[in-house]
């Protein structure tokens, strides 16, 4: 990559999200170590990020992937709904959910490339795009029900659709992590690559988009993605009430706090 070419935060205007641009194609590297955890910075830092590209009418195709080689990302840092706040609980599930869905209506082809762990948030941030790639290391789940909270950036309705409400159950009720092979399976991904080759698998994939007409890859990804969107855009409200509503609950805080104490939580 040229210097031109290398990752900035000046689309985002955030360290945590980098952007750059290579012809056709854009790369967002989610940069908030150790666990690109995502926060009230990061994820207007997305939605900027992403309404930028979209204004760029050379850029047709991009690929999300987490800096480093252990996690894509790990979601919501969970210090944010520790002490029961529903104000700021509101505000980050409000920020989730508009960064998420200004990244599910970007114009062209967005591509996920899972390069680790990637939970909750990380997962639901993959679920937003078009096609998801992981590499053979990669371990994907919906745990917020062990911390006493639930998806709210669109994974109870987005994981279903994918890949059946019988799968989605086992994950999200049940609590049920899976490897990229059994994701593959069930079609929550749609390639396995190995470690180390996500991203330039997902570059490939999205140069391939580069060759094709903007005007007809914009017009199909709408047709295509018109019944999911109308199919959930109801439910995306009640995933956010129901989330807000857990916040402050006896068993909210103790399931978030038991996480990060390092302990089993103790239900009431």
């Amino acid at each position: 990559m040229s210097e031109t070419q290398a990752a900035t935060n000046q689309l985002s205007g955030t360290n945590k999200i980098l952007v750059s641009i290579d012809g056709a194609v854009a790369s967002i590297t989610i940069n908030n170590p150790p666990a690109n955890t995502w926060d009230t910075e990061s994820l207007p830092g997305l939605k900027r990020a992403v309404e930028a590209l979209n204004a760029d009418p050379a850029v047709i195709a991009l690929v999300i992937h987490g800096e480093g080689n252990k996690f894509f990302s790990a979601g919501a840092d969970l210090k944010q709904f520790s002490t029961g706040d529903k104000g700021l609980s509101t505000e980050v599930a409000t920020v989730f959910g508009e960064a998420f869905e200004t990244l599910a209506n970007f114009e062209g082809v967005s591509i996920a490339a899972i390069n680790g762990y990637a939970m909750g948030g990380g997962l639901e941030v993959a679920l937003a795009c078009d096609i998801r790639i992981a590499e053979e290391q990669a371990q994907m789940a919906l745990p917020e029900a062990a911390v006493g909270l639930l998806p709210c950036a669109g994974g109870t309705q987005r994981l279903p659709w994918l890949v059946g409400e019988a799968w989605a159950a086992r994950m999200i009720l049940c609590g049920e992590r899976l490897k990229a092979d059994q994701a593959e399976k069930i079609g929550l991904i749609q390639q396995v690559v190995p470690t180390g080759e996500g991203l330039s698998t997902a570059l490939s994939l999205a140069n391939k988009v580069g060759n094709q007409s903007p005007d007809s890859v914009k017009a199909c990804k709408r047709l295509l993605s018109a019944p999911r969107e109308a199919a959930i855009a109801n439910g995306l409200s009640q995933e956010h009430t129901e989330f807000v509503s857990l916040i402050g609950e006896k068993n909210q805080l103790e399931g978030t706090n038991a996480f990060l104490e390092k302990r089993t939580a103790e239900w009431k």
